[in-house]
């Protein structure tokens, strides 16, 4: 009778493992797409200040930092396994060590001012 209570519950614990897995997988996607999403907001706004001279290096260093973080995450991805030995309380240090990865594509977004066009002449400018 005890076995077919330890099965029993087995049994039904592992959908929730694989839930637990496939939740996890989803938060670490969101948290993916607000990282490359501030990523992209700060390289635009480095974009712009950067002088004409210097844009073809700035792009490609920034292209490369896309590059990174979208391989980075497609590892992250792939290690997030419904493994039935894990125990859930493990999953927060996968999260946050996951996170720390990441944290090199981080940066301060700065806002820029926006230009002002200059005030239209009076009198049609003859």
């Amino acid at each position: 009778m005890k076995t077919s209570h330890a099965l029993l519950l087995a049994f039904c614990a592992a959908p929730a493992l694989a839930q637990d897995a496939g939740v996890q997988k989803e938060l670490m996607q969101r948290r993916q797409a607000t990282d490359a999403f501030e990523l992209q907001l700060r390289q635009s706004q480095e974009a712009l200040k950067a002088p004409a001279a210097a844009r073809g290096e700035v792009e490609a260093r920034q292209l490369g930092e896309r590059q990174r973080l979208e391989s980075l995450s497609s590892e992250q991805l792939r290690d997030v396994k419904p493994d039935a030995s894990m125990q859930p309380q493990l999953r927060p240090y996968e999260m946050q060590k996951a996170d720390a990865e990441r944290a090199p594509f981080r940066g301060p977004v700065i806002e820029v001012p926006a230009r002002t066009s200059p005030p239209a002449r009076e009198g049609g400018g003859r």
